[in-house]
């Protein structure tokens, strides 16, 4: 009898403790409210509008993303550095923010199917005369610091053997710097270049080509043991791209060829 007993109790806990492990995807749900890291200085992506309204092609995605959960969406401004921090630390539940899935952050996060593919280019100060990727060979340079086109190219510099490499916190920040000529050029994917360029408050600097790096492709993600929020991600990114709502945001907030998003020869 007591070894049944104690049995019994060992399964009982046991079972109480299955149940108790709440999944993230229920605890979104249930809050009603999901939280995603969104980064705001880097158009058209993130930005503020003129009422200081974050807007942009990810915090529209987080909308999505939201509505079909059936909860409301709260965006957590959070610069490049901060994006995984801020999901370690419990700030957010997710990144909707332009996040590389690279092998190195799949360590510490885990990561959707690709949501978003950006292509790199390059801009330069007007007066430098740079008008190519290889024209930056000897000149100081500079993005965002732990960025995929910052470790890119500041490898690309190493390899020059010429020229400098500054790091810098905000995309806000390597623009200005290039615009008062601390900086000489700048690569950052097209979309941000082109839409800085565009504002007409970085003085002149033009997009002068592209950087022959590989193509970007970014995904949403979650804490990498969050296996059901995770699925939910990978099925989500599959019907905003089934149902066109990818290509409707894509043409609202960048316009042109809608990227592809699968690689050839790869299941994914």
């Amino acid at each position: 009898m007591k070894k049944f007993t104690a049995t019994a109790a060992i399964l009982l806990a046991t079972g109480l403790a299955g149940t108790a492990q709440a999944d993230k995807l229920d605890d979104i749900i249930g809050s009603g409210t999901l939280r995603c890291a969104v980064v705001l200085d880097f158009p058209p992506m993130g930005m503020r509008d003129e009422n200081n309204e974050p807007v942009g092609f990810d915090v529209d995605y987080c909308n999505d993303l939201a509505a079909a959960l059936g909860v409301d969406a709260e965006i957590v401004e959070t610069p490049f550095p901060e994006r995984i921090p801020a999901l370690m630390s419990g700030r957010v539940d997710v990144g909707v923010a332009s996040t590389s899935d690279t092998l190195e952050r799949a360590k510490t996060v885990g990561f959707s199917i690709p949501y978003f593919a950006f292509e790199m280019a390059v801009t330069a100060n007007d007066s430098t005369g740079i008008s190519s990727f290889e024209g930056m060979k000897g000149f100081t340079v500079g993005a965002v610091a732990g960025t995929y086109e910052a470790i890119a190219l500041e490898a690309q510099v190493d390899a020059w053997g010429e020229g400098s490499f500054r790091p810098y916190q905000t995309q806000a920040d390597v623009f200005l710097a290039l615009s008062q000529g601390q900086l000489d050029a700048t690569v950052s994917t097209s979309t941000v270049a082109q839409a800085n360029v565009k504002t007409g408050n970085f003085g002149e600097i033009s997009v002068v080509g592209t950087a022959p790096f590989d193509i970007d492709y970014v995904g949403l993600f979650a804490k990498r043991d969050e296996y059901g929020l995770l699925n939910y991600l990978d099925l989500f990114v599959n019907q905003q791209n089934r149902t066109g709502r990818y290509a409707e945001l894509y043409e609202k907030w960048i316009g042109g060829d809608l990227p592809d998003l699968t690689v050839s020869g790869s299941y994914r």
